[in-house]
């Protein structure tokens, strides 16, 4: 029987490129690279404490960002966060804890859940594309089996325009699985994202200051992030994992921040308080 979190974002990441056995702790200790190195995108679970999560951080060598889902109760996962009594609860629950505290936003409608002061708590806030708006406005969660992405050309212009309104329109710290298409177009991922593509995508996270994040799951490939570096954007590790008991290892971030020659003037670090982009961006209503 499959539950909520068997196709959750980390579900189909992680089945995709195939995670070690169920419970296993990954104990690889990262090369290194000249900075302290960061997996900002570990999520907690039942098989998955914040005790688990601090002792495999200290096995690692790796600090961790721990994240939580957030946004409207319409998003189905097993816990979000969607108001100012449930935020703070689990800002405490961290707090004291060697850990960056952050949510991962859920859709557009996020925003109105929560003040400004709570979020401005938080170390990081992140989100991706993959959950998108179908031409009625319902969410659509595109990386779920029944998701048809229909013709190609089509769908990546409307995937485009998508990430750009994300990124311009929501207060984030971190845009998180760049480059992600669904599973039918995956073949053709080089020459679906050409430059006339992935250019505003770019252009949007200059622009607003936004992060990219290095995923485990080998994205995005060596051509975009050439192109990241180019216009000085920040960049950060993420792995995508933990609430299923499991840890992935950063091998492919590591690999692209030698291939980049990434040092920590690259790296993104979470923005002191009252600089958080919660309380520093003007905001698309």
């Amino acid at each position: 029987m499959k539950t909520l979190d068997s196709f959750s974002r980390r579900g189909f990441l992680t089945g995709a490129i195939g995670l070690a056995a169920s419970g296993a702790l990954c104990s690889q200790q990262p090369p290194e690279l000249g900075f302290p190195v960061v997996d900002y995108h570990v999520h907690l679970g039942p098989r998955f404490s914040i005790d688990d999560a601090v002792a495999a951080s200290a096995e690692r060598g790796v600090k961790f960002g721990i994240l939580e889902h957030a946004g409207t109760k319409e998003n189905e996962y097993p816990i979000v966060l969607s108001n100012d009594k449930e935020l703070p609860d689990w800002i405490a629950r961290l707090e004291g804890k060697p850990v960056y505290k952050g949510i991962q936003a859920e859709f557009i409608d996020w925003m109105p859940c929560f003040s400004k002061d709570v979020l401005a708590q938080l170390d990081f806030v992140l989100t991706d594309a993959m959950t998108a708006r179908d031409a009625s406005g319902k969410r659509v969660k595109m990386w779920l089996p029944a998701f048809d992405p229909g013709e190609a050309r089509e769908f990546m212009d409307m995937l485009v325009k998508w990430t750009v309104e994300i990124i311009e329109r929501e207060p984030l710290d971190i845009f998180s699985h760049p480059l992600w298409i669904p599973r039918k177009f995956a073949a053709d991922t080089d020459k679906l994202w050409i430059p006339e593509r992935t250019k505003p995508i770019i252009d949007a996270l200059k622009r607003t200051g936004t992060a990219l994040e290095i995923d485990a799951a080998k994205l995005p490939g060596l051509d975009f992030l050439k192109m990241a570096k180019e216009a000085k954007l920040k960049f950060c590790f993420g792995s995508n994992s933990g609430a299923n008991g499991r840890v992935r290892g950063l091998d492919y971030c590591i690999e692209m921040a030698r291939a980049l020659g990434l040092t920590s003037d690259d790296m993104f670090v979470p923005a002191a308080r009252g600089r958080k982009p919660i309380q520093r961006r003007k905001l698309i209503a």
